[in-house]
């Protein structure tokens, strides 16, 4: 598998939901809707889903095996994190006063 691009397009400041992800795959097919959700020890990705009729849900994309699945997250996790880092510097930036 080769991710070429990942977008984070939503980051939401309050509760569990911490992104709404896209991931591209060899610049050809690109999964939609991936989230980045806090769990009670650590981060985890729930991927697109769809609700069935009896009320379940039912992913409709996701990786085949362990190896594709900590590829997937290690990528994913490493963007986060380094998107979350640039904002937060460039909050402190903001919130810094000017020197005369």
């Amino acid at each position: 598998m080769n991710i070429t691009d990942i977008r984070l397009r939503k980051l939401p400041t309050e509760g569990k939901l911490k992104a709404i992800v896209s991931v591209t795959l060899n610049d050809e097919i690109v999964i939609h809707d991936i989230k980045i959700i806090e769990g009670i020890d650590s981060l985890f990705l729930a991927m697109p889903s769809r609700k069935l009729a009896n009320g379940e849900f039912r992913d409709i994309a996701h990786p085949i095996n362990a190896e594709a699945r900590k590829e997937l997250e290690d990528a994913v996790f490493k963007e986060y994190h380094a998107v979350k880092e640039k904002l937060n510097q460039e909050q402190e930036s903001e919130e810094a006063p000017e020197e005369a």
